[in-house]
């Protein structure tokens, strides 16, 4: 059995970021019901040396974009400078799902021996296959990143399990 790049990208960064946005909906009601400044979830993290919560969304959108757009041959969809609170994150997943599902999924299936380069914050590019972009780094990336934001919420005592992090069944 083959599994397209299309499902193994777009199938699995369309749920994932949507279960993303739900989490932050947790959060939101979390800071609500406990009269919390929704920023001090948003800038919590797990060590000083790790993202923040809004880095953590901000990097799983980067990462679902950036491949996406790679494989397609596109350019990635870029997301405002500005800080961000839950509502804006949760526009920016939007816009993340949107990108993503609008790439053609001919140009993705076709892209497993495209030579694609990832391009880091720092400007170094790192040169992959289009299966390798997606299944040793893009992939893994994303879910270290939507992980981690569940993590920094879990920690800060948001009401959230599993079934959270892994959404409904599809």
């Amino acid at each position: 059995m083959t599994i397209s790049l299309y499902e193994a990208s777009v199938g699995v960064f369309v749920p994932y970021l949507g279960n993303l946005s739900v989490l932050l909906d947790h959060a939101s009601a979390h800071a609500r019901a406990r009269n919390i400044d929704p920023a001090v979830l948003l800038n919590m993290r797990l060590s000083p040396t790790m993202y923040s919560l809004k880095q953590q969304v901000a990097e799983a959108n980067r990462h679902a974009v950036v491949a996406g757009a790679l494989l397609a041959g596109r350019a990635p969809h870029t997301f405002s400078d500005s800080e961000p609170d839950i509502a804006e994150l949760k526009s920016r997943i939007s816009a993340a799902i949107d990108f993503v599902k609008g790439l053609p999924r001919a140009e993705i299936d076709a892209a497993a021996d495209k030579e694609v380069a990832f391009t880091f914050k720092n400007g170094t590019q790192r040169k992959f296959t289009g299966k390798s972009l997606l299944l040793t780094f893009s992939v893994p990336q994303f879910f270290f990143h939507v992980t981690t934001a569940y993590d920094i919420l879990r920690h800060a005592g948001v009401d959230l399990a599993k079934k959270d992090f892994l959404g409904p069944p599809g």
